[in-house]
């Protein structure tokens, strides 16, 4: 081994370590989903208005830059979060990020959409997706995924 190919591989082994010192040890967890209320939007397709409540189990604070999730209903795909957001995330805390999502009743059916309304049947639903943050300076990308019963 060369003199230069040992200085390379010494500089690339300290920059491997000092990179995995800034990721977080603890991923951030969707905890909860918080629905505030839910408005007739345009097109006559329901507007979900929640909250998203968020944990960083890390003592280091990031900064949370985009969401894209995607959002089941009873296994149909109802509609797509795709929010860009500049939110700093304080270390060992919850947050809360608010949420407008356009429901595609077409995709839920719309004999299912009149019965829950007037007999407030439970959905299965479902977050799928990640978000994005910054840690450091280093961007990191965490998987979401959380499922809850809502009643409409």
């Amino acid at each position: 081994m060369t003199p230069y190919q040992r200085k390379f591989s010494t500089l690339t082994f300290f920059l491997l370590i000092l990179l995995a010192g800034c990721v977080p040890k603890e991923q951030v967890v969707l905890k909860s989903v918080s629905i505030r209320e839910v408005v007739p939007g345009p097109g006559g397709n329901p507007l979900l208005k929640a909250d998203a409540i968020f944990y960083n189990p890390n003592a280091t604070r990031m900064r949370l830059k985009h969401i894209d999730i995607d959002v089941t209903v009873d296994g149909k795909k109802a509609a797509h979060v795709d929010q860009g957001l500049n939110s700093l995330i304080k270390g060992n805390a919850e947050f809360t990020v608010p949420l407008e999502v356009q429901l595609n009743m077409k995709e839920i059916g719309l004999m299912d959409a009149i019965l829950s309304f007037l007999g407030g049947k439970k959905y299965d639903v479902q977050f799928t997706g990640s978000i994005k943050l910054r840690v450091n300076g280093f961007p990191l990308r965490v998987p979401v995924k959380h499922r809850e019963e809502v009643k409409l």
